[in-house]
């Protein structure tokens, strides 16, 4: 089906509640923009989607969404040029991860005439709330929840699709010593790993507050079956570098296809990087940080960009990585950003320009 984006209904708030903000310090997530986009999928069908003043949703107490847990989500970014030129970084990766992830839990997929037109209307509404600067942007979360009231365990008949933003400042967490866990895991083979679900990121926290009473910030997950592979880290997927060599794991329906990976694999084979996507032995990397070959770990994703790896920890040892000047991730950093920014050639056309 063909959807209008004339559709789209646009109802401004009488006055900005930006003045209120002190963009100087911001605590990730916690202040959102004066508009939301929303959209219901009702009778087989998504309806006429809206741009409306930032305010909280009525729900049903027996809506769907609260029992089985139907809820998909994306993370995105808007960034502002010096010429003041609004950039998305690459949507259309999370456009298609946030349908992908919808079918996975059997939710109607999203129209991308309505998820594009309603996202770059919103963007131009809340221009002000991006601000310029290496590293000042528009957190963008998408996300899509059931919302029919029945508690019987079958796939909802009614949805609601809504984009909230959220400006954001240059994300520093300091820094990050890892867990390699012995027990837990992120997902299982035929689960919905490669699914951004809700429900992933909430079986995450109690493992990760163990990790976190044993001194570390989070944990690299290893493979259901086995717990003899690595696979990602918290919320973000995972490099290491052990010599000249950056390896990751592939991809696959316990893996997230993260945006920020695929791009980092990019820019690795543009800089003649060698790079290996396969399975990640705990024992290999283990036995490259006793012999001092582990010269790097780091996560890549939305929120991050690269989260640089201190050390780690497995079966009660801890390992220290080196501190370098030259790393991979900080470069890699670098290089992703002024692309983001529009200050790089943009050789692979990342860029998405909002007009």
């Amino acid at each position: 089906m063909k959807y209008d984006t004339d559709q789209l209904e646009i109802n401004k708030v009488q006055k900005s509640k930006i003045e209120e903000v002190n963009f100087d310090n911001l605590v990730f997530g916690e202040v959102f923009t004066d508009h939301m986009f929303e959209c219901d999928y009702e009778n087989g069908q998504w309806q006429n989607p809206k741009i409306k003043p930032y305010a909280p949703i009525q729900l049903d107490p027996s809506a769907k969404v609260f029992h089985y847990g139907q809820a998909v989500f994306e993370g995105m970014k808007a960034y502002k040029d010096e010429n003041d030129q609004i950039w998305l970084f690459r949507p259309e990766e999370n456009f298609k991860r946030i349908n992908k992830s919808s079918a996975r839990l059997a939710i109607p997929e999203f129209p991308e005439e309505f998820f594009f037109n309603g996202l770059e209307e919103l963007l131009k509404l809340e221009k002000d709330w991006i601000k310029k600067g290496f590293g000042n942007s528009l957190y963008i979360r998408p996300f899509v929840i059931a919302t029919e009231e029945c508690v019987s365990a079958n796939p909802a008949t009614k949805y609601k699709f809504m984009i909230i933003c959220s400006p954001a400042q240059a994300y520093y967490s300091g820094e990050v010593r890892v867990q390699f866990s012995e027990k837990y895991s992120r997902a299982a083979d035929g689960g919905v790993g490669a699914a951004k679900a809700a429900g992933n990121y909430a079986a995450q926290f109690y493992p990760t507050n163990l990790a976190k009473e044993a001194g570390f910030q989070q944990i690299i997950w290893t493979d259901a079956n086995t717990h003899d592979y690595l696979e990602e880290a918290g919320t973000m997927n995972i490099f290491f570098r052990i010599g000249d060599t950056l390896i990751t794991a592939p991809t696959s329906d316990r893996i997230l296809d993260g945006v920020t990976r695929k791009s980092v694999i990019d820019l690795a084979k543009d800089l003649n990087i060698e790079v290996e996507i396969r399975r990640v032995p705990v024992s290999e990397i283990v036995e490259a940080a006793r012999k001092g070959k582990l010269k790097e770990i780091f996560g890549s994703g939305t929120a991050t960009v690269i989260n640089p790896i201190a050390g780690f920890g497995y079966k009660g040892e801890k390992f220290e990585l080196p501190k370098m000047e030259d790393s991979y991730g900080k470069s890699f950093k670098d290089r992703l950003m002024k692309i983001q920014y529009n200050q790089a050639e943009d050789k692979h056309a990342w860029r998405h320009l909002v007009k």
